[in-house]
């Protein structure tokens, strides 16, 4: 083989940096490498989570199929002591959120979550998934009954799942924060709060409160909480 071809295959091989910048524009997922070398994984679910059905184009979403290998990397990989779960999303895919929910919360390793902007919906669950959830001062988190849109059969079982799925919603925060289950579902079905829907918005300080979430703070305090338990489990 002739050194000029040989140059031009090195070339069209890409590089361990230019395969780093891919993942992490195609996943927003910054993995360990040559150039930045951690032992904690950082996932960002951002936009609407989206499960089995595919959102238009123009949706900003997470795709649940993306962060399944990766939360079983955390679990599987002895070089990832902790994960680091940031989250700005409006909800989405209820049980997409639910399976990913379930993953974290089952991970042996110490997980934490941060809250910026907004964990709406389904993304509650997922905040508060983790060993120890943070909420941003600004941020906003909506609690709300589980719906459905499109076209549905109006049958009695039709409402039915609907009330079970709300059911494993509500088990879910119930089991993973502080909140009071009756708080949890008086807030879901307030008519007073939102004016054009059914639910409550909760500032920082009030998911504080009510013991959704742990504490308010910012991604310093996150990540000190985190090395802390990492630092704890050895």
């Amino acid at each position: 083989m002739s050194k000029d071809k040989e140059k031009k295959e090195e070339k069209a091989l890409p590089s361990e940096e230019e395969k780093t910048k891919d993942i992490i524009t195609e996943l927003g997922i910054l993995t360990t490498g040559t150039d930045f070398d951690s032992d904690v994984q950082y996932i960002n679910i951002i936009g609407s989570i989206e499960g089995h059905m595919v959102l238009p184009a123009e949706n900003k979403t997470t795709k649940y199929e993306h962060l399944i290998p990766q939360l079983v990397a955390v679990e599987e990989n002895p070089k990832l002591k902790g994960l680091l779960i940031i989250l700005n999303t409006v909800g989405g895919d209820v049980e997409a959120g639910l399976a990913l929910s379930e993953m974290i919360s089952t991970l042996s390793k110490p997980t934490v979550s941060l809250v910026l902007g907004g964990g709406h919906s389904i993304g509650i669950p997922l905040a508060t998934s983790t060993d120890y959830s943070f909420i941003a001062e600004t941020a906003t988190m909506t609690l709300h009954p589980i719906r459905t849109n499109g076209q549905v059969i109006t049958a009695e079982t039709t409402f039915e799942y609907l009330r079970k799925t709300q059911e494993r919603v509500v088990d879910f925060i119930e089991k993973h924060s502080k909140a009071d289950r009756n708080t949890i579902i008086s807030l879901m079905n307030r008519t007073d709060n939102m004016p054009n829907d059914v639910g409550t918005i909760l500032f920082g300080h009030e998911a504080v409160e009510i013991g959704m979430i742990d504490e308010v703070g910012g991604l310093s305090h996150a990540l000190k909480k985190l090395r802390g338990e990492i630092e704890k489990n050895g």
